[in-house]
């Protein structure tokens, strides 16, 4: 029982030393070994390694790169332009025994980090202008930035492996003061555009209505003339038709005035009997009982001047 007992307890002890004098050292781990505070190696490699039990301290501390954001700031520019960067800064740390006498943590290495990080941002963007940190020189100015920045992180046994300008902007009331301003020049072109277009368009609707003018002008002159034309050859082929039967060419006309005197179902005619409107109405061949007709040729269809004052000589009505 007392035998049990007492290598129980060896046993135990046993566990205990070998727990305590090993350890594991992960893949994205370097490990710093101290000895009552004083640090005595640096165990970069993974894997299960032993230390002295009860008086070696193990403190890992992570290899890999590591982010740093910093909050967006108003960082003014050597043109006097307001901008508001957003940065940020990736690194790594290479010296853990020097990274753990200086700032002891990752948090106290973001600390001192982002002060960096901050002075050399405004120090480097300062001496630059507006466009060189917005569009012409971004890349060389983050290189800059960087450079800076691992001159002082050097010696917390850290090596700074990217700076980055996320976003750089003009403050909020200074975009909306150069939005509106675009947004009045591009009104002012637009009605620029507009008037210009207007003027054209008064320009080619006078022209066009001049062109209809002169069109309907040409085409009137054209259509005058040409019946003028036709009016000519038509009282020439009447003149040639009467020369040739003046008495045939009388009758015809004799007839179209009777057609249009009596036209309508209410014609009334206040002549004397003797008209010689008459002159074929008596007689087919113009032998009525006017003597009056055979005298000198007058216009056919025409009374006489004789006829002007029917009333005077006596009247006749005819229906």
């Amino acid at each position: 029982m007392k035998g049990g007992i007492i290598a129980l307890i060896v046993v135990v002890v046993a566990l205990i030393l070998a727990v305590s004098s090993t350890y594991t050292v992960g893949q994205a781990e370097q490990v710093l070994v101290l000895r009552f505070g004083n640090p005595i190696r640096i165990v970069r490699e993974p894997g299960l390694k032993f230390k002295a039990p009860f008086v070696d301290t193990v403190i890992a501390i992570d290899k890999r790169i590591l982010a740093l954001d910093l909050p967006a700031q108003e960082v003014i520019a050597s043109d006097q332009k307001r901008l508001v960067v957003d940065a940020f800064a990736r690194y790594r740390v290479t010296d853990p025994l020097r990274f753990y006498q200086s700032v002891g943590s990752v948090e106290g290495a973001n600390n001192r980090l982002a002060t960096f990080l901050n002075s050399s941002l405004r120090r480097v963007l300062g001496d630059s202008s507006f466009l060189d940190v917005v569009r012409n020189k971004r890349q060389q100015l983050m290189e800059r930035i960087r450079d800076l920045v691992n001159t002082q992180a050097n010696s917390l046994g850290i090596q700074v492996v990217d700076v980055r300008i996320r976003r750089a902007d003009l403050p909020e009331t200074n975009s909306e003061a150069i939005y509106r301003r675009m947004q009045t020049e591009r009104q002012r072109a637009a009605a620029q555009l507009r008037a210009e277009g207007g003027e054209a368009a008064q320009r080619i609707r006078a022209d066009a209505d001049r062109q209809a003018t002169v069109i309907v002008a040409d085409a009137t002159r054209d259509a005058e003339k040409l019946r003028g034309q036709g009016d000519a050859k038509r009282n020439g082929i009447y003149a040639a038709a009467y020369n040739r039967d003046p008495e045939f060419f009388d009758f015809y006309r004799s007839l179209q005035a009777y057609e249009t005197a009596f036209k309508g179902s209410n014609t009334r005619l206040v002549l004397s009997p003797n008209s010689p409107f008459f002159r074929y109405f008596n007689g087919p061949m113009g032998t009525g009982t006017v003597g009056e007709a055979q005298a000198a040729p007058q216009a056919p269809g025409l009374p006489s001047k004789g006829a002007a004052a029917p009333a005077a000589a006596g009247s006749g009505v005819a229906k």
